[in-house]
């Protein structure tokens, strides 16, 4: 049957069940001969008969019948998932999906989130730890997060955090053995903790700063790893100078375990934003989610 005549099927369930021309168009809003002219054409579609009209009464027939207990159930399956539906409108809930870097996660993100799971048991969250970058839109994220000046211009873009920068760290047992380098140039007389790029496969040249001066490093040593943490752990072992974001090292700067080294020559990044395509509508889920996360310093 064409698409435009299940219209006619719903008339005719609606005058099935109320078995009544006159309270089936009340129910629905419109003229009883508007009514009956429909059922009566969704009749001669089929070939078949389906209401028995007298002067007092409306009853199916055995086909109508047939046809008002195998549609009703189903209608009424339709129109109560239409109205879950939209209800994830009025109130937060379902799935946001969210790709993200292991840094943004523990520095930003989940100590944010976490109280907001808590005061909305409806949101479902699923955050994607990836240090490469994901096309959101073709492998089904919300969003995504990163540094500001990775997000492709075509995005919305919500600036989620301060700006932070990468640190130069080694042990104090290292640098008794081996000095402090001067400047970027002298890590090459260094052993460096190198980390190797997700989304290239390469390995990281450690960016520098100073007085307008720009620098990269390429850097030599023992290990190579992936993640910051693991990086951090190499250092305070005394395997050379990492090159991690600082807010990782804070504490083990501050307790003596790591020493901060180049510390003129580190730059500032712009900081982790949250982005969506533009066209996204926002469910108020994704909207409660954003909220908590807005920088606001």
């Amino acid at each position: 049957m064409a698409r435009e005549n299940f219209n006619e099927l719903l008339l005719f369930l609606a005058v099935a069940e109320e078995r009544s021309f006159t309270r089936a168009a009340a129910r629905l809003g419109m003229a009883q001969s508007t009514l009956s002219h429909a059922v009566r054409q969704l009749e001669e579609r089929l070939g078949l008969r389906l209401l028995t009209r007298t002067t007092r009464s409306v009853a199916t027939t055995e086909a109508g019948e047939r046809l008002r207990l195998s549609m009703g159930p189903r209608i009424r399956e339709i129109e109560s998932e239409i109205e879950a539906l939209t209800a994830y409108r009025d109130r937060p809930a379902g799935t946001v999906r969210i790709t993200l870097s292991d840094h943004a996660m523990e520095s930003v993100v989940w100590p944010r989130l976490a109280p907001v799971l808590r005061a909305y048991p409806e949101i479902r969250l699923e955050l994607s730890i990836d240090n490469g970058f994901r096309n959101i839109v073709e492998d089904g994220f919300d969003a995504g997060i990163r540094l500001g000046e990775s997000v492709e211009k075509d995005m919305v873009a919500v600036r989620i955090g301060p700006d932070w920068r990468l640190v130069a760290v080694g042990s104090p047992a290292y640098f008794a053995a081996r000095g402090v380098p001067e400047n970027p140039h002298r890590l090459v007389d260094h052993l460096c903790i190198n980390r190797r790029q997700a989304r290239t496969g390469g390995l990281y040249a450690w960016e520098f700063e100073k007085d307008g001066e720009e620098m990269r490093v390429r850097v030599e040593g023992q290990l190579t790893l992936n993640d910051s943490k693991s990086m951090v752990a190499a250092a305070i072992d005394g395997y050379g100078i990492a090159y991690v974001p600082e807010s990782e090292v804070a504490e083990a700067v501050a307790t003596g375990r790591l020493q901060v080294v180049l510390n003129d020559w580190s730059p500032a990044f712009s900081g982790y934003y949250l982005y969506y395509p533009s066209r996204r509508q926002q469910l108020p889920a994704f909207s409660v989610l954003l909220e908590a996360l807005r920088h606001r310093g």
